[in-house]
């Protein structure tokens, strides 16, 4: 009857259902909106299945397979994304930590112990097998079995189990992320790089216009109908233009190099040949608000993150009630090796125990308060991390809208130069005017023309900040079940 007894509580131990404590997870509220603010009425349109963004592969709305080279190479060799995946890999492997918890631990520890001296030294300690004596040495063998379970009566376990998952899917999307912002920084480096293409493409053209007018004024001085001092200022002019343009390899060699480490390579590997920027941005599909919540991977892992900190609280409160464990053990011993694994040389015990916490100056209640006021940080940064996407989207729509009528208004101002300077050019060949006014005319040109590059640069830039905010390809988490 003592061994049913036993046997009943060892079972009673393994069949109890989890009566988890704790909070039921809800996911809260978020500041939400029915639509973007400055999108503007015309040219943008909801994302619907057959236009938009391609997943995992925005940039490919660009159409430029130079740029797609590049950005297929962060995700297999930019040492960011590198590390997010190694931080990801150690979170699952945290996940099947937790979940063999739920299951019980056996250890086997077999052993023989020789023993010397008398019959009635060894007759008289005890020992239940009394070994083989030869010349006062016994041998006893043993080939013990043990087993340690703790019930998960509370749901404490499953809790650490869902919490570690929970966790899991929040360093995915970590990793997600940072794939994200490194393409994304790449895309933006990519297009500033061409728009210093396009910079120093400019200003070699007009250097060799203000060659000819440099020359030209030479001529007109040799004949006697220019000065001196027409001739000084056409020289500074280009002087200074080739500067500038000498200035612009500074700046796009900068952006070389950090395209290179960002693909995971040496700057001294990598060799962009110049090439002027020669497009205009893409049409974004800007899809609704609520979309974000899917879309964005930083809000996915700050919604994982507040759902393990939910899982946090119901393992403190776990900690108010008992904790029921199992030892057992078993096996076979004897003094004899050849009848080690006998029937009759088996033995057995069980010990299940019930351990209860009876006073702790409060320490449950401040590890349970500690928790609440950690879920609580944990919702305001999934409601920040909402708001902060929405206000990244609407900085970059706006930027898109504004440098659209901003481009457009450079253009004429382009224009008019541009007809400033060929009528100005006509009269300085009549010499109604002198040379100045041709290079304040120049200058005005040059500058218009570089503001334009500088905008449709920036315009490029935006959609790329766009897609970003947008959440660029991503899916969302790939489920892993407790």
């Amino acid at each position: 009857m003592r061994a049913l007894a036993c046997w009943f509580v060892v079972l009673s131990a393994f069949a109890l259902p989890s009566c988890a404590v704790g909070p039921r997870y809800r996911l809260p509220s978020a500041p939400m909106t029915a639509a973007f603010k400055e999108a503007p009425p015309e040219g943008w349109k909801h994302a619907e299945p057959i236009d938009a963004i391609p997943r995992g592969t925005w940039w490919e709305i660009y159409g430029i397979p130079e740029l797609s080279a590049l950005e297929d190479q962060v995700s297999v060799s930019n040492q960011n994304v590198l590390l997010a995946v190694a931080q990801y890999r150690q979170a699952r492997d945290e996940v099947r930590i937790a979940r063999s918890a739920l299951f019980p631990t056996v250890t086997a520890a077999p052993s023989v112990v020789m023993t010397r001296g008398n019959s009635a030294a060894r007759s008289g300690s005890g020992a239940v097998f009394s070994g083989s004596q030869q010349s006062g040495v016994g041998v006893d063998y043993s080939l013990p079995f043990d087993l340690a379970y703790q019930a998960d009566v509370w749901g404490s376990v499953r809790r650490g189990v869902t919490s570690a998952s929970a966790t899991a899917q929040a360093s995915e999307a970590d990793l997600e992320n940072v794939k994200l912002m490194n393409q994304a920084q790449l895309a933006q480096f990519y297009f500033q790089l061409r728009g210093l293409d396009g910079d120093g493409d400019l200003l070699r053209t007009t250097l060799q216009l203000y060659g000819q007018s440099l020359q030209l004024t030479k001529d007109r001085m040799q004949a006697g109908i220019a000065s001196g001092a027409d001739v000084a200022q056409a020289q500074a002019q280009y002087d200074s233009t080739r500067a500038q343009w000498i200035d612009v390899g500074v700046g796009r060699a900068q952006f070389e190099h950090a395209i290179a480490v960002l693909t995971g390579r040496p700057p001294a590997t990598l060799s962009i040949p110049p090439n002027p920027l020669a497009m205009l941005p893409p049409p974004v599909p800007i899809g609704i608000p609520s979309e974000l919540l899917e879309r964005r991977p930083d809000i996915t892992a700050a919604e994982r993150q507040m759902a393990a900190a939910n899982e946090q609280i119901g393992i403190a409160q776990s900690a108010y009630f008992p904790t029921v464990t199992l030892n057992a053990t078993g096996g076979f011993a004897s003094a004899s090796l050849a009848s080690l694994l006998t029937w009759p040389s088996r033995f057995w015990a069980v010990a299940p125990s019930l351990a209860a916490t009876l006073f702790d100056a409060g320490k449950r209640h401040a590890q349970v308060d500690l928790e609440r006021a950690a879920f609580d940080g944990a919702v305001a940064l999934y409601r920040q991390t909402v708001l902060t996407s929405f206000q990244q989207i609407e900085d970059q729509l706006a930027a898109l809208r504004i440098l659209e009528q901003e481009a457009e208004a450079e253009g004429q101002a382009v224009k008019a130069a541009q007809d400033a300077l060929d009528i100005v050019n006509e009269q300085y060949r009549a010499g109604t005017i002198d040379y100045l006014a041709v290079i304040v005319s120049q200058t005005t040109l040059l500058t218009a023309q570089r503001t334009a590059l500088d905008i449709l640069t920036r315009r490029l830039t935006a959609s790329v900040l766009l897609i970003e905010a947008l959440g660029g390809g991503w899916t969302g988490t790939s489920p892993l079940a407790p």
